[in-house]
Formats: structure tokens, sequence, C-alpha cells
């Protein structure tokens, strides 16, 4: 019903929207002749400013339409993995993104927050990101508060939309693949008239899975429509919908620490307890004016609803409530309840737009953002007995993990645990100057001013409480070309991130703070047709959320973290009709002082590594473009590898390495339609893509194949 509600709402937006469009197409019909037909690709990406790749002191990726093509892509998750600074990180179940960015993930409770064309619209509880939709995913390595605000000090991801254009063009895709894997997408624009257009991308897909009992149903649309008011002025809506069903899935698990002693198949929750349902609806506004040549103004506003709701069944974590440690075949499992919404307004402005002093010329951007972010959480939990009670195998929900029989005793019934509501708002202004002293040098300063406010509201006893936070974040850069195709720099930021939540007596956590240095070198070749960065960081965290030492249950912000690490990218043509996409990263992350673990409150040493951060990675794709009975034919093949990584806080626990290889052959049959067959594992490695514990350790794909048939029109 809610899906259902949550369509239709989307369907009578859309509706709205097109109205005056439709209006202004028809009250334009006259003058349309004497207008000259543009080309709308999408308003300036906020907060970013007009750079070329050499001017910019900082590391940045952009993976761009043809690599996400290349790759297979079909979610954020798979995305990210073409960077080699990006780790995978708790997934909650599946039901969410959640990845580190040079070794720093933020809340472990929330999704990992992404922009949308610069709006945050990560956060929520939509499920995960598919990318119908997405033009390409950039990831903005290194501290990004001086403009962007509150965040991560590894870098920020930012998804880059599909916008509508004043050609008419479409494709309809079709695939198929291993384990039950059906999806169809959908992308058609049009112009409306010499002065509108308008775009419409959608998804279908119904999938089984090599899990056990585990089957999935994702869709969602996301249409758009930009007006060009006057020669000068644009305005683009974007809406989004998308509805997910996903049974909550924690994995496989080791048994005495040892992996790989039940099949990576193996599902160990309820199918009973049906799938969790995940809904958005969101909405963005951008209204564009270019003042002359120099000058430029952005105002945007975003507002987007979500929420995931269902029950599952799990492992248990406490060690003394876990049969599993006792006779190593019985697992004792929690069952949960959640029902999350959330909702998140952003309004933000800008005016970007270069001026001489002298001979010094500045480019700068200015402006001022506020967001709220509303997070509603209801959350009702059974827990087994202790081990000391010693309780039947229906009171502890026990499953035998070498012979599990689904559905062996009644759902057991929940007992309240979370019923709260936080509110955080957030109002900052910022102001970035990139100087140019010499035709070789220039300088970049910029600076955010935040102010913070948090309410949290517990309904369960009524109790209420309120914290704020003000914050200068300063950014400090240079860049050097040595020549047209290389230049050289530096950066150093800071950033912070409040934490949510307070201590035992009370009080706000301070926020957590970081100071981040970066160098390295860009360089531009074949006439920037390939582009690569080479870049070295070193991060230092602190106030990070540990387990309070004296007041058990509770916790205090004293925990440190430092990262250092050497990075590479390169992307392009390295040859005529030979693509390359090369990423590595070595990336040194660990804790720095001695504190207890925030979840369980075990020890950890100061050098112990942070959870799911490899120290090696590194992603390849080679394609090459060739001829088939005078038709284009494109071959290419991919390597991932991943490197061991801590699989539990505060244990020795670790998940292995892994190199996994995939390959594709597209072929265009006819001027409109392109089949495509891929293999992805191509040798069916066994691995495991991340961890939060022994109990909960997420196992990949096997060896998978799957085909498409495309069609232009």
């Amino acid at each position: 019903m809610k899906s259902r509600y949550a369509a239709l709402l989307f369907a009578g937006c859309t509706t709205l929207a097109l109205a005056p469009v439709s209006a202004l197409a028809q009250g334009t019909e006259d003058s349309e002749a004497r207008q000259q037909t543009v080309v709308v690709t999408g308003t300036r990406q906020a907060y970013q400013g007009e750079f070329e790749v050499l001017d910019v002191p900082q590391a940045d990726l952009v993976i761009d339409a043809d690599a996400l093509r290349d790759a297979g892509v079909l979610d954020l998750n798979q995305a990210l993995d073409l960077s080699a600074s990006v780790a995978r990180q708790n997934n909650f179940g599946g039901l969410w993104n959640s990845f580190a960015v040079r070794g720093f993930v933020g809340d472990e409770n929330l999704p990992s927050n992404y922009l949308v064309n610069g709006f945050n619209a990560g956060r929520g509880f939509g499920g995960p990101r598919d990318i119908s939709g997405i033009e390409s995913v950039e990831v903005l390595k290194g501290p990004r508060a001086a403009l962007f605000g509150r965040g991560e000090p590894g870098g920020t991801v930012n998804l880059v939309t599909k916008r509508p254009t004043f050609e008419t063009a479409g494709e309809l895709k079709i695939a198929a693949g291993s384990f039950d894997f059906y999806r169809a997408d959908a992308d058609y624009t049009s112009p409306l008239s010499g002065n509108a257009a308008v775009r419409l991308t959608g998804f279908y897909e119904d999938a089984g899975s090599f899990r056990d009992t585990v089957e999935t149903l994702k869709y969602g649309a996301s249409p758009s429509i930009a007006f060009k008011l006057g020669g000068s002025t644009q305005l683009v809506y974007e809406a989004e919908f998308s509805h997910q069903e996903i049974p909550f899935d924690r994995g496989v698990l080791a048994i005495n620490g040892e992996l790989g002693r039940i099949p990576e198949s193996r599902f160990l929750g309820e199918p009973g307890d049906g799938p969790l349902e995940a809904d958005v609806l969101g909405h963005q506004l951008e209204l564009q004016h270019d003042f002359n040549d120099d000058w430029s103004g952005l105002v945007g506003l975003n507002y987007r609803e979500t929420s995931l709701e269902g029950t599952s069944t799990e492992a248990e974590l406490a060690n003394g409530r876990q049969r599993l440690l006792v006779d190593g075949r019985s697992l004792s499992r929690q069952r949960r309840s959640r029902e999350y919404d959330a909702t998140y307004t952003v309004l933000r402005g800008e005016v970007t737009g270069r001026f001489n002093t002298g001979s010094i010329q500045h480019r700068i951007i200015v402006g001022a953002d506020t967001d709220e972010f509303e997070n509603d959480q209801v959350f009702l939990r059974f827990r087994p007995p202790t081990n000391a009670s010693n309780p039947s195998e229906q009171a502890a929900n026990i499953i035998d993990v070498f012979n599990p029989v689904y559905g062996r005793f009644p759902l057991p019934s929940f007992s309240p645990l979370t019923n709260r509501v936080e509110t955080q708002r957030s109002t900052g202004v910022f102001l970035q100057d990139q100087i140019t002293l010499t035709d070789r040098l220039e300088v970049r300063l910029g600076g955010r001013y935040d102010d913070y406010e948090q309410e949290l509201l517990n309904r369960a006893n009524g109790i209420s409480s309120k914290q704020t936070e003000s914050q200068f974040s300063p950014q400090f850069g240079a860049v050097y070309k040595a020549s047209d195709m290389v230049s050289v720099y530096a950066a150093y930021g800071e950033n912070f991130r409040p934490l949510s939540g307070s201590d035992f007596a009370g009080n706000a956590f301070d926020p957590n703070y970081s100071k981040s240095l970066e160098g390295g070198l860009k360089f531009a070749l074949r006439n920037g047709a390939l582009i690569g960065t080479v870049s070295a960081f070193s991060i230092e965290q602190e106030n990070i959320l540990t387990a309070d030492p004296v007041n058990a249950g509770f916790s205090v912000s004293a925990g440190k973290a430092e990262s250092q690490g050497f990075e590479f990218d390169l992307s392009g043509e390295i040859a005529d009709g030979l693509t390359l996409w090369a990423s590595y990263a070595y990336v040194d992350a660990q804790i720095s002082n001695d504190v207890l673990d925030f979840n369980f409150a075990l020890p950890i040493e100061a050098g112990d590594r942070l959870l799911n951060i490899p120290e090696q990675s590194l992603s390849l794709q080679l394609v090459k473009q060739a001829q088939l009975a005078s038709r284009p034919l494109s071959l290419g093949a991919g390597l991932l590898h991943v490197g061991e990584r801590l699989g539990e806080a505060g244990t020795d626990f670790e998940l292995p390495g892994y190199t996994l290889a995939r390959a594709f052959a597209a072929y265009d049959l006819t001027g409109a339609l392109t089949l495509r067959a891929e293999v992805d594992n191509l040798f069916d490695e066994t691995y495991y893509t991340n961890s939060f514990s022994q109990l909960w350790v997420q196992p990949g794909t096997p060896q998978s194949f799957r085909i498409s048939a495309a069609v232009k029109f």
C-alpha cells in the first residue's frame, strides 16, 4: 500500500510539473522557428566552480558514462569499486550503501552520505542506490568541508544525473543473467519546444541470488525538465522515485575464526520475515543565471523523503548469548523490527566569477546553504537469553548452521528498544578564492563557517536534549603548472562532523575533527584524452566515539585515528581504439591510541587497523574498439584486487584478500541495436566483500553471466 501511494504521488508530481511545460510549449510555437536550438548539458555542478583538471589542487576521480558502461555497473557499490581509494563497509544486510574513502567512514549506524548534483542525498533509508539516471560518479578526495560543510575527511562522492537535451534520443535495454536476473532500463529525452526539454529514465529489476531464498525486486524512475528562460538563464527540475524489496541478509559466518565452513549460499535468517521495503521520493530544483561571461549564479532546493520498514532475523553478537560459541553449530538469533523514516531538505545559493586586482586574477566561489535532516526511528527487538540460563532451542531462536530448517519455531515477539526522532540543522557560509599569481603558479584559499544544531527526542521516556556547535573549516592549496601537460599540487584542509547522542552525564559529544595534508602530480596526455593523478596523503582524526571505560553502555569521544597512503589513477585512451582505466591505492589506516571498541567494549590498541580497510587495492579495465563485418565491436577485460582486511574490531579476525577478473564483448548488430555479453568473477573465486563481526560476513557473488540488448532510437 505504501509503495502504491508513493507511485501515485510520484505520478501526480510529474503531471503537475509537465503541465506548465505543455503550456510553455504551446505558447512559444510562433516564435520557435526564430530561436536557435541549444543543447542542455546540465547546470554547473555546485561548489566546484569552473576549473580545468590541472588547475585543481586536490585529487579527483571522475567515473564517466563510458567507464560505468564498460564495467557493467548497475549500482553505486559497483561504481565505487572502480576507485581503489574507496573501500566497502558494513552494508546493513544489503539495505544501504556504506563506504570509506582513504580509510575513514562516517556513522556506522547510518548510510554513507553522498551528493547528487551537489545536494546532500545519501542520508536516509532509501535502499542501495541504483545507477539508473546517473551520468557519472565523482570521487572528490580529501577534506571538502571548506565548501560542502561537515563530512568525512577522506573525501566526498558526488553523483551527476542525466538531464534533458534539445535533441531527441532514447534507449531501451533489457538484460538477463545468472541466478534468475532480469532487468529493463529506459532513457528518453526530447525537446518540448525551443525553450523546454524533458528526460525520463527508469529501471525495473527482478532478481534471484546465489544466496538461498533471497530474491529482490526494484524499480524506479527519474523524470526531469529543463527550461531556457532567456539566453542566459536555465531552470531544471528533477524527481526521483524508487521502491525496493530486499530480504535482510547478514551473510555467512566464521566458526572459531574460520571462514568457508558453510557454503557461501547459506542464508541464516528466516524467509518468513519477508523483505524489507525501502522507498524514495525526492525533488531537486536548480536555477542558474549567467550574468556575463565571467559571473554566474546558482540557486538550488532539494527535498527527499525515504523510508525503510520490515523485520529480520539475525545472528546474536553478544558472546554470552551465542550458543554457536559453545557447540560450533547452533546459531542463536535475534529478531528485529524496523520502521525508519527520514526527510532531508537543502537550500543553497552561490555565485562564481573571476576578476583581476592588477595583474593577479581571482576565481571565486561564494555562497551559503542551509539543511535539515530528520531521522525518525522505531526499533523493536527480540534477543535470545544468556547461555547461563540454559535456554531451549526455541527460546534462543536456534538454527543449525550445517543443516538449517527454516520456520522451525514460531516467530518470537518483540520488545521496544528505540523510539526517537533526531533533527539536525545546519547553516553555513563559504568562500573560496583561487588566485593566479603567475602563468604557472596558483594558490587556493578557502573557508567555511557552520552553525549546527541537533535535537533528540526520546519518545519512549519523553526526554529531549539539544546541542549546538559552531565551526570554521579552512582550506589551503597551491598548484604549479610545470608544463601544459603536467602540474604539481599541495593542499591542506580541516574537517568536522558532529556526533549524535550524549555521554553518561548528558553532555553533548565534542565533534569529530580531522586535519588532512596531500600532495601530488597531475597530467593530461594525448591532447587531454589520457588523464592521470599521482597523490600522497596524511589524515589525522580525533574525537571518535568509543565505549566509556567507566560507565557501561555509554560512550565517550576519545578515539584517535590516522591514515596515510599513496594513490595512482589513470584513465583514457592510451592508443587509438584502446582505453585504459587504472586505479591503485595503498592505505595505512589505524587507531592512534588505546581505546575500547564502541560496540562491544573490546580493547583496541594503538596501531590496530581500521575495520574493512585494505592496505592494497587495485582496479584495472582495458577496452579495445575493433570491427567485425564492418560493424563496431568492443572487447574488454577488468581486474579488481582487494587486500586482506580487519574483519572485526578488537580482534585479529581478518577477511582474506581477493582478485576478481571479468570480461565482456559488445557488438553493434545494426546502427540501433547493440548486443552485449559479460561474465563476472571469471575464475569463480570465493571471496568476502566486508564484515562487521565474525558472525556478519558478506560473501561475494560466484561466477555469473549476463546478456543484454540495447535499442537506440
